[in-house]
């Protein structure tokens, strides 16, 4: 999974200060500090050579705000909600989509671009990363009622790789069907509500 702690590897000292280099003052606002400033990075299973890198620091306001960059050849490019910095990325890198990394995939798409209300967080249990917190007990059953793991279909005629999955966005939960192309497009081609007016939205800040 995207977020899961133990694929997350530290920096040392040296390379949080060159990083902090680089980036400066994020936004305009966000200082890093070497003391601070976690910073952690992580391959991404679909390229050869591109790392995720997040940054977060109990200081910055929202507290909860992460930033994210992919980094390739020492290269930075920032993850800000849209979908342009990923498609450059996949052109440049390139992008290996596979029956085996295509879910991943999907889950690193769908935080990343963002609509007017936020990620379309794939959710497949209750401990999905992202998953509000401060949830009511029914509201709980509810949700843990209809989740279950994103799948992959196969192929169809065009060679894209179908997927289904339970996206969460603003407040309500969706399934969802994609499309996606092996140069890393995406298409939603449905999306039927399962949940609607839920009381708790996705809040995972990226700017």
């Amino acid at each position: 999974m995207l977020h899961d702690d133990d694929q997350w590897n530290s920096v040392n000292d040296a390379e949080k200060q060159g990083f902090f280099q680089k980036v400066g003052t994020i936004d305009g606002k966000h200082e890093c500090s070497a003391e601070t400033t976690e910073v952690h990075w992580r391959q991404l299973p679909f390229y050869k050579q591109v790392a995720l890198v997040r940054l977060r620091d109990e200081n910055w306001d929202p507290q909860h705000l992460n930033i994210y960059y992919l980094t390739n050849k020492g290269e930075l490019t920032r993850l800000d909600g849209t979908s342009p910095p990923i498609h450059m990325m996949n052109a440049e890198a390139p992008i290996k989509v596979t029956e085996e990394n295509v879910l991943e995939y999907l889950r690193f798409f769908c935080f990343f671009v963002r609509g007017e209300e936020g990620p379309f967080l794939i959710c497949e249990t209750m401990d999905t990363y992202g998953l509000p917190k401060n949830l009511d007990e029914s509201t709980r059953k509810a949700i843990e009622g209809v989740l279950r793991p994103a799948t992959y279909e196969g192929k169809n005629d065009d060679g894209y790789f179908m997927c289904d999955a339970i996206v969460y966005y603003s407040n309500a939960l969706f399934l969802s069907n994609f499309a996606i192309q092996p140069s890393g497009m995406i298409e939603m081609l449905e999306d039927d509500p399962l949940l609607t007016d839920l009381p708790a939205r996705v809040d995972m800040p990226v700017s």
